[in-house]
C-alpha cells in the first residue's frame, strides 16, 4: 500500500456548537420579544419611581426648606441617563420590533444570525438588569435633610410689626442669582436697622447655602481699616501679624478668604459709598452668588453703592402703627381707664406711622395712667405741630446765612466756602430724610419735628434752651420770664404788633420775629441781649423805625430787615461792627441811610440791597455816594443791588471787588437813556440774576466784545474784524426785562450759555428776542456758541409786536415751561419734534395756540398734550 496517513477530528465541538446554535435559534425568538417587552415595562416603572422621588424632593425643598441628599440626586441623574439609553435603543418602536422579528426567524447564515441574536439578546438582558438594579436602589426613606446654617451670630431685637411685606421682598431678592447688592433706605427712625437685624437672624432659622454672614456697623465716621479689622476677626484672618499689616495686605488676606466662600455682608448705617475693593471684599454678583445688604438714610448712597435693588422702608400703615403703639404702652395702662384707648389713638396718630416715634412716645406713655396725663400729651404734641407750620419752607441760602451768623460755618474765610459747606450739610440732611427738599427750599418732616419738640418739652434743660411759638396766633410776645434761659427763640408767623418790654437774656443767640405784624419795638427791648448773633425782623410791613437801643447788640452778625416798612436806618447801627450779613431787600419805603453807616460794617460779607429804597437818593449825594461806601467793604463776598442812575452805574463798574461779588443786579428807571453799553457786565463773573426794568427811553443794549485788540458790537456794527470770541456771561442764569417800551430785541442773550430763565414782560416794541440778521453775523465769529443749552423756562407776556423768538430750534434738553400771553403775532415756536419727548408744558391762550404754524402737522400733534390754556 502506498503511504498511508490518518486524520483524527473530534466532532464534539462541532456537534456542541451546532446543538447550541440550534437550541438558541429555537429559544431566542421568545427571549428577544420577552426581554424587549420587559425592558420597556421596567423603564416605565423606573420613570414613575423617579417622578415620585422627585416630587418628594421638591416638596421638601420648597415647603420645608430642606436640601436634597447627594445620593438621591446621583440616583436621579443615573435614572435620567438610563432613560436616554433605552430611548435611543427603542426610539423607533416599529423598526425595533421588525428587527427582533427578523432575528427570531430561521434562515440566513447560520453563524451570522446566531452571533447577532447573541449580541442583541445580551444587550437587552444587561439593560434589564441595570434597570432592575436602579429600581431596587431607588427606595429612599429620607430624600432631603436640613442644611447646617451659615456661620452667623444672632443679634438681639424686638418683635417687628408691619415689616413682613418688606422683609419678604428683601429675602426674595437674596434668593435671586442676578441680585447681588441690596440697599435699604429711608428716614431716620423708620425701622431700617430692625429690618436688617431680622434679615441677619433669619439666616439662622432658614436653610441656605451661605458659608458666612458678616454684620458690620459702619457709622458716619467711615474708617475702612476698622471695617477690615471687623471682617478679619470674623473670617479668621486675624493673627499675631494682623496688626502690623497695612490696609493693602489686610485687603489681600480678606479677599483670599472670601473669594472661595459664599458670604452675606450686612452693613449697618452707611452715610457714603464704601469701597469694597479697598476693603478686600469681592463684589457680589451672579457668578460668586454672594450678597451685600446695607442700610442708609440716603437713596443717593444706594446708587453710589451700585445697588441692584433699592428698597425704601416706609412708615407704617395705621393698623400696624396702632398695634405697635399698643404694644409699647401695654395693656395695663391702655385699659386702666375707659377713656384712655381713644386718647391713645389720638396720640398714636400724631406719630404718623414713624416707628421711632411710636416706640419712644409709647414707652413714655406707659406710665401715664390718667386721662389728664394723656390729654396733656395730646396738647403738647398738637401745639408742637402748630408751632411750626407743616408746609413752612425756608430757602436754603437763607438757612445757610443764619448758620454763618451763628458761627456754625466759621472755618472759611470767604462766604463761598461757607455756602458750599452749607449746601453740603443740607444735602446730607435731605438725603438722610431729615429734611425734605423742594428745589431751592427745604422743610423739616413734621413727624421728626413733632417728636423732637415733644421730647424737648419732657426734658427740662432742652425746654429752657429753645422757646418756639411759631404760627401760634400770638398777639403778644410770651411772658418775658420765659426768655431768661433761652438760647434760641422763634416767634415767626404770629400776629405780634408791639414789643414793649425788655428781658434779661444773657444767653439768647437767635431771635426770629419773621412774618408778624410788628409796628413798634421799644427803645429798651434789646438792652440786655449781649449774646444775640442772629436777628430776623423780615416780613413785617408795619414796622417803620428801629430803636436806637439796637446799638446794644454788639455781638450781632446777622440782621434781616427785608420786606419791612423801614423808612430810615438809625445812625446807631454803626455800633454793630461784627455784622457779617445785612439784608435790606424789598424795603421800598426806605428813603434815608445816614452817611458812613454802610461803610462802617467792615466785617460785612453779605449785603442784599435789591429793590432797596424808593429812589436813588437814599444817601445824601445819591447812589454815587452809596457806591463809594460799598467800595470800602473789603471783605464783601455777596452783593445784590438795584442801580437807578447811569453815573452810579459807571462808578460801580470801576471797582473790581464790586464786580466780583455782585450776584444780583437790577438796572431800573434809567431815564433819558436811549442806548446803554452793558459790556462791563461781562466782567461780573458771579452775576446770577440780571433785571432791566422801567427804562422808558432805552432802545438799545450794546455789547462791545474785545478779543486780541479787535472789537465787535452786538447787535449793531461790524463783526468781521475780530477773531473768534467766546461766550462771556457764563454765570448768568436768569434775565428779566420789564416795561422797556422801545427795546426791539435782546440778541446779546446768545452770549449767556447757562441761562435757566428768560422772562420778558410789557415791551410793546419787541419784535424779536434774538435778531435773526445779527445772529448770522455773530455765528461767523463766535467760538463754540451753545446758546440756551440749559434753558428751563421761557416767559413772554404782553409783547404785541413779537414775531420771532429764535431762528433755530431750542436745543435745551432741560426745557420745562414756555409761557406766552398776549403775543398775537408770534406764529412759530422754536421747537422741533424731538422736544415733545421732554414733557415740556406750553401755556398760552387757546386762540393763539390754534393759530400757531408748524413745519409738519405731526409735530403739532406731538405737542397737543403739552398745551395748557392760560387765563391771566
Amino acid at each position: 500500500m502506498g503511504n498511508i496517513f490518518s486524520i483524527s477530528i473530534s466532532c464534539d465541538g462541532i456537534l456542541s456548537g451546532c446543538w447550541d446554535c440550534t437550541v438558541g435559534q429555537a429559544a431566542y425568538p421568545c427571549m428577544l420579544k420577552s426581554n424587549l417587552h420587559d425592558l420597556q415595562t421596567a423603564i416605565e416603572e423606573l420613570a414613575d419611581q423617579k417622578n415620585d422621588v422627585q416630587r418628594r424632593v421638591e416638596n421638601a425643598e420648597q415647603q420645608q426648606h430642606l436640601k436634597r441628599l447627594d445620593q438621591v440626586q446621583r440616583w436621579i441623574s443615573r435614572v435620567e441617563a438610563m432613560e436616554a439609553k433605552v430611548s435611543n435603543l427603542v426610539r423607533d418602536k416599529d423598526n425595533s420590533t421588525q428587527k427582533v422579528e427578523k432575528l427570531c426567524k430561521f434562515g440566513g447564515g447560520l453563524f451570522s444570525n446566531c452571533k447577532t441574536q447573541y449580541k442583541v439578546g445580551k444587550k437587552l438582558t444587561k439593560l434589564l438588569v441595570e434597570v432592575n438594579t436602579l429600581q431596587r436602589r431607588g427606595v429612599f426613606e429620607v430624600v432631603a435633610e436640613r442644611v447646617p446654617a451659615a456661620i452667623v451670630y444672632e443679634r438681639s431685637t424686638e418683635p417687628t410689626v408691619g415689616m413682613d411685606s418688606t422683609f419678604g421682598k428683601v429675602w426674595g431678592y437674596l434668593e435671586e442669582e442676578q441680585v447681588g447688592i441690596i440697599g435699604l433706605y429711608g428716614m431716620g427712625g423708620v425701622g431700617k436697622t430692625t429690618l436688617l437685624t431680622k434679615i441677619n437672624n433669619n439666616f439662622l432659622h432658614t436653610p441656605n447655602d451661605f458659608d458666612l454672614v458678616i454684620w458690620i456697623v459702619v457709622s458716619k465716621d467711615l474708617k475702612l481699616e476698622n471695617i477690615q479689622d471687623s471682617i478679619g476677626e470674623k473670617t479668621g484672618c486675624c493673627d499675631d501679624t494682623w496688626k502690623d499689616k497695612d490696609h493693602l495686605r489686610k485687603a489681600e488676606d480678606i479677599f483670599r478668604v472670601l473669594k472661595s466662600k459664599k458670604f452675606a455682608l450686612l452693613l449697618d448705617d452707611i452715610w457714603e459709598r464704601v469701597d469694597l475693593a479697598k476693603i478686600g471684599v469681592p463684589i457680589p454678583d451672579r457668578q460668586n452668588t454672594s450678597k451685600l445688604v446695607f442700610k442708609t438714610r440716603s437713596e443717593e448712597v444706594c446708587s453710589r453703592m451700585g445697588a441692584h435693588k433699592k428698597i425704601k422702608v416706609e412708615c407704617l400703615a395705621w393698623d400696624r402703627a396702632w398695634t405697635l403703639f399698643q404694644e409699647k404702652v401695654g395693656e395695663e395702662t391702655l385699659y386702666i381707664h375707659p377713656d384712655i384707648p381713644k386718647l391713645a389713638e389720638i396720640v398714636a396718630k400724631e406719630c404718623d406711622g414713624l416707628p421711632l416715634a411710636l416706640i419712644t412716645i409709647g414707652r413714655a406713655m406707659a406710665c401715664k395712667k390718667t386721662p389728664q396725663e394723656w390729654n396733656h400729651a395730646i396738647q403738647v404734641l398738637k401745639r408742637s405741630a402748630s408751632e411750626f407750620s407743616e408746609d413752612f419752607l425756608i430757602h436754603k441760602r437763607r438757612l445757610i446765612y443764619c448758620w454763618v451768623g451763628e458761627e456754625i460755618l466759621d472755618e472759611y474765610d470767604d462766604i463761598t466756602g461757607a455756602q458750599n459747606q452749607g449746601y453740603d450739610i443740607i444735602g446730607t440732611l435731605v438725603n438722610a430724610c431729615l429734611l425734605e427738599g423742594r428745589e431751592d427750599y427745604v422743610r423739616m418732616h413734621d413727624v421728626i419735628r413733632d417728636m423732637a419738640m415733644w421730647l424737648a418739652c419732657e426734658c427740662g434743660k432742652a425746654k429752657e434752651n429753645f422757646l418756639v411759638h411759631t404760627g401760634a396766633h400770638l398777639i403778644e410776645a410770651p411772658d418775658f420770664e420765659k426768655w431768661k434761659g433761652a438760647k434760641r427763640m422763634s416767634l415767626m408767623a404770629n400776629q405780634i404788633e408791639n414789643l414793649v418790654e425788655g428781658s434779661i437774656c444773657p444767653s439768647l443767640s437767635t431771635l426770629f420775629l419773621t412774618n408778624n405784624r410788628l409796628k413798634m419795638i421799644s427803645e429798651g427791648f434789646f438792652q440786655h441781649m449781649p449774646s444775640l448773633r442772629v436777628l430776623d425782623l423780615s416780613e413785617n410791613k408795619g414796622i417803620t423805625h428801629l430803636p436806637m437801643g439796637i446799638s446794644k447788640l454788639q455781638s450781632l452778625q446777622y440782621l434781616n430787615l427785608s420786606q419791612t416798612g423801614i423808612r430810615d436806618l438809625p445812625i446807631e447801627l454803626k455800633a454793630l461792627d461784627k455784622l457779617k450779613y445785612l439784608n435790606l431787600e424789598f424795603t421800598s419805603k426806605l428813603n434815608m441811610v445816614p452817611r458812613n453807616v454802610i461803610s462802617s460794617f467792615l466785617m460785612l460779607r453779605v449785603l442784599r440791597m435789591y429793590d432797596c429804597g424808593s429812589s436813588d437818593d437814599i444817601l445824601f449825594g445819591g447812589e454815587e455816594a452809596l457806591v463809594e461806601e460799598l467800595v470800602c467793604l473789603k471783605h464783601l463776598d455777596v452783593l445784590t443791588i438795584t442801580i437807578r442812575c447811569v453815573s452810579a452805574f459807571k462808578r460801580f463798574f470801576t471797582s473790581l471787588n464790586l464786580l466780583t461779588c455782585t450776584q444780583v443786579l437790577c438796572l431800573e428807571s434809567f431815564t433819558f437813556v436811549s442806548s446803554l453799553d452793558i459790556s462791563p457786565l461781562t466782567n461780573m463773573k458771579r452775576l446770577d440774576i440780571l433785571n432791566i426794568c422801567d427804562c422808558e427811553s432805552m432802545e438799545d443794549l450794546k455789547l462791545d466784545l474785545v478779543q486780541d485788540g479787535a472789537a465787535a458790537q452786538v447787535p449793531n456794527g461790524p463783526c468781521n474784524s475780530i477773531t473768534m470770541i467766546k461766550s462771556c456771561f457764563h454765570s448768568l442764569q436768569r434775565v428779566s426785562v420789564y416795561e422797556c417800551p422801545k427795546l426791539k430785541d435782546l440778541t446779546w442773550l446768545i452770549f449767556a450759555p447757562n441761562l435757566v430763565t428768560i422772562d420778558i414782560h410789557d415791551c410793546p416794541e419787541m419784535e424779536q428776542i434774538i435778531n435773526c440778521g445779527q445772529l448770522s453775523k455773530v455765528e461767523e465769529v463766535v467760538e463754540d456758541l451753545s446758546s440756551f443749552a440749559k434753558l428751563n423756562n421761557l416767559i413772554l407776556i404782553n409783547l404785541p409786536q413779537l414775531k420771532s423768538i429764535y431762528a433755530n430750534a431750542l436745543p435745551s434738553p432741560y426745557l420745562k415751561t414756555i409761557v406766552v400771553f398776549n403775543c398775537p403775532q408770534l406764529r412759530q415756536l422754536p421747537l422741533d419734534s424731538g422736544a415733545s419727548k421732554r414733557n415740556i408744558v406750553i401755556e398760552g391762550e387757546e386762540d393763539w395756540w390754534n393759530e400757531l404754524e408748524w413745519e409738519k402737522e405731526a409735530t403739532r400733534n406731538d405737542f397737543l398734550s403739552s398745551f395748557r390754556n392760560l387765563k391771566l
